[in-house]
């Protein structure tokens, strides 16, 4: 049975080129992934750089993950960090929280690129009214294994048998992989949904072309084998099925629509936890 491959159309957010493969018409989620970013590549001039202002959040938990570049996190449980090529900044947004994101003040002065991949994991119903959270694993925390030419990193969950130290609240498989021209990885049906999103070159899936920039979802209880025909950069991302259907708005995801309406209204009326020292703000769209 073919899979199904998902081709995302370019955007911008906040002046950043993304491709956005989820949510898309054809797939509304994979695993608890429902939200799915690519920052493409993209170089900034000096006193120019990324600037999302504050903004709020309900019902998910953000994972930023960059190849090149830097992002300050600031939200308003009070963390200010730096984050950097391989580390993962995770936040679990709880009932509310509200953050930005921009390129650090000497990044910007010097000019600089930016290059990654920013996830939305919709939490569990029993946690998506719960206390936000925030935490940052640098690079060197998150498991790798290596052979006869793919590396594997694990960034966030579990699967060929690494294990990330990154706090998710459902069972999750997230994962970078780079490949050498003509090797081969058997991917494992360890998780019941899965998806693998192809960064760099091409290869080939039980005989189906893969190509750079698409998402390919997986059958389920399949273990196809992936052959990389050149040098290949990817991501695998799944996990276990969200437990009921999710509604998104804007910022909010939600198994309820009062639940996002409630939202809404809070951070229409200022009534939202803010970050320090920050005065700027998204508004509500319309």
């Amino acid at each position: 049975m073919p899979h199904l491959v998902i081709k995302p159309p370019a955007e911008h957010v906040e002046g950043q080129p993304i491709l956005r493969p989820l949510p898309s018409r054809q797939c509304r989620a994979v695993g608890p992934f429902v939200f799915f970013d690519h920052m493409l590549a993209t170089s900034y001039a000096p006193g120019d750089g990324v600037n999302i202002r504050q903004h709020p959040h309900i019902g998910l938990s953000t994972l930023t993950y960059l190849f090149e570049g830097a992002l300050l996190h600031k939200d308003s449980l009070g963390s200010d960090q730096h984050v950097g090529p391989g580390d993962v900044s995770w936040m679990t947004a709880g009932k509310a929280i509200a953050h930005v994101e921009r390129t650090p003040d000497d990044l910007r002065a010097s000019g600089s690129r930016l290059h990654g991949l920013q996830v939305w994991l919709a939490s569990p119903q029993r946690h998506e009214q719960g206390e936000s959270h925030y935490s940052y694993h640098p690079e060197d925390q998150l498991p790798v294994s290596e052979a006869l030419g793919v590396r594997i990193r694990l960034i966030a969950g579990a699967g060929f048998c690494l294990a990330s130290p990154v706090p998710v609240l459902s069972p999750t498989l997230y994962a970078e992989v780079h490949m050498a021209a003509g090797s081969t990885l058997s991917i494992p049906d360890e998780h019941q949904e899965r998806a693998l999103y192809v960064l760099e070159g091409e290869g080939e899936l039980e005989d189906e072309a893969v190509q750079p920039l698409t998402l390919l979802v997986l059958n389920a209880g399949e273990t196809p084998t992936l052959l990389a025909q050149t040098d290949c950069h990817l991501v695998l991302l799944g996990g276990a099925p969200l437990d009921g259907p999710r509604r998104m708005n804007w910022n909010f995801v939600a198994s309820h629509a009062k639940l996002i309406e409630q939202a809404r209204s809070r951070w229409a009326a200022r009534d939202w936890p803010t970050v320090p020292g920050e005065t700027e703000r998204i508004e509500l769209p319309g």
